[in-house]
């Protein structure tokens, strides 16, 4: 079982537009260092499943015929922007796992073309997918949003992408299991008042720490960056360690 992240920025990317800023700069000039949307490739006996479709060059990586099922965390824009132009592919029909948001993006339910949304994905509801358990789970977020865990094996990881914070009963599922690796939201440095925290739609560091004290899990990837929060953890490298880290676009993990 592989996960590859394909981006691992917010809706703004990385460089943002017009941004001028140390991180912004360094990336204009080392391709390298650009992010691209969050979202991920899970591979596993020899068939891919996608988390969220909003890779800019999701077509020409996948031909038609190689994605075997995509995997919705929710339905903003920013990450289901590229399922406008695969409906109208040719080939077999992909099932589309969704949380129940009656509303979906746009005239994607209305016009679907290859893709199937009659797939709904319930909390703490598990499906499976070549021999994986998959169980949604809710996340808190500006519009209904699931994060997922997965299981197979006696392995476990969870892809948590976009929340402020967990609900308890997410935290309560993922601190009974030995978790290998939570892929999680982190947009924001520290910020210290916590009206303005909970205000936000995504974690900044203290609620990783907080979540990481709480869950236990033995590694924990940060996906979902801001420029801000980048310019925060070169300012701050030593925060970080083995067990704790900065996600890159294309990084591959294997579990």
């Amino acid at each position: 079982m592989k996960l590859t992240l394909l981006g691992t920025a917010g809706s703004e990317m990385v460089p943002v537009y017009g941004c001028e800023c140390s991180v912004c700069t360094q990336a204009q000039n080392e391709p390298s260092l650009r992010r691209e949307k969050a979202s991920a490739l899970l591979e596993h006996n020899g068939h891919k499943l996608l988390l969220d479709a909003n890779a800019p060059d999701l077509l020409k990586r996948f031909p038609s015929g190689s994605i075997d099922t995509i995997l919705l965390t929710h339905y903003h824009m920013d990450h289901v922007i590229s399922l406008f132009d695969l409906r109208t592919g040719k080939g077999p029909t992909i099932p589309v796992f969704s949380p129940d948001d009656p509303l979906g993006c746009d005239d994607l339910y209305k016009h679907p073309g290859c893709l199937d949304f009659s797939c709904r994905a319930k909390p703490f509801e598990p499906f499976h997918w070549q021999d994986i358990t998959i169980t949604p789970l809710p996340l808190i977020h500006s519009k209904l949003c699931l994060g997922y865990g997965f299981e197979y094996q006696g392995k476990c990881f969870a892809y948590l992408t976009d929340t402020n914070g967990l609900p308890p009963e997410t935290e309560a599922w993922l601190a009974q299991r030995n978790v290998e690796w939570m892929i999680i939201d982190c947009s924001f440095p520290p910020i210290d008042c916590e009206q303005l925290r909970l205000s936000k739609n995504h974690n900044d560091i203290n609620q990783i720490l907080d979540i990481s004290e709480r869950c236990r899990p033995a590694n924990m990837g940060l996906t979902h960056l801001s420029h801000t929060l980048l310019e925060w953890a070169h300012a701050h490298p030593d925060f970080f360690n083995q067990s704790l880290y900065l996600l890159r676009d294309n990084q591959e993990i294997k579990i």
